[in-house]
């Protein structure tokens, strides 16, 4: 299964699919990372293993139009099967939403539909978790649609939230949770690729 991975920052969830690749577990190939951050770590974390790497954001493409035909174009170039949002921070546009529709999942670190949307995401999502006073929160693997975090829910785990929690506590064992998550649901999808 041959996957493009977008990520804005640090590529921690880009690592545990490296590290699962590497195992092979699951059958997967990462072809291209693309990141709308020319700084981002998960940009050097793919150069240091051989993968492709694209920076693609509107420095590089003021025109939105300009930008998701230029993403577009690099999947289909590298005969890219499934997109992969892992910490992206921005929307793609409706050329790659349509052309990869059903193929484009999103990680989420809460139990969607609940802390989702614009506006939720990182620390934002960990801090109204415990200021709602929430027993349990976790994270969430799903197909993506034109808005933030909507489409059908694919996967999710559940994490306790503890007694004494802070915001970077919770968020640990979230991204830890999230990151398990990730690389099971894509060999779920790698063997029904293989079974179908």
């Amino acid at each position: 299964m041959r996957i493009a991975v977008f990520a804005s920052h640090g590529g921690s969830l880009l690592q545990a699919i490296i590290d699962a690749c590497a195992s092979n577990s699951p059958s997967v190939e990462i072809v291209l990372v693309v990141s709308n951050n020319s700084k981002s770590k998960a940009l050097s974390r793919a150069a240091k293993n051989n993968i492709s790497t694209m920076h693609l954001s509107s420095s590089t493409h003021p025109q939105e139009a300009a930008l998701d035909g230029a993403i577009l174009e690099q999947l289909v170039s590298a005969n890219v099967e499934w997109v992969i949002l892992a910490g992206y921070m921005k929307k793609l546009g409706p050329l790659t939403l349509s052309k990869y529709r059903n193929h484009i999942i999103n990680t989420h670190p809460a139990l969607l539909p609940k802390y989702g949307g614009e506006g939720y995401y990182g620390s934002k999502v960990h801090a109204a978790v415990l200021a709602a006073g929430e027993k349990e929160t976790g994270a969430t693997i799903h197909l993506v649609e034109a808005e933030y975090d909507s489409g059908p829910i694919l996967s999710q785990v559940r994490v306790p939230v503890k007694p004494g929690d802070t915001i970077e506590s919770l968020e640990h064992r979230v991204k830890n949770a999230e990151r398990n998550l990730l690389v099971a649901t894509l060999t779920e999808l790698s063997h029904r690729r293989k079974a179908g």
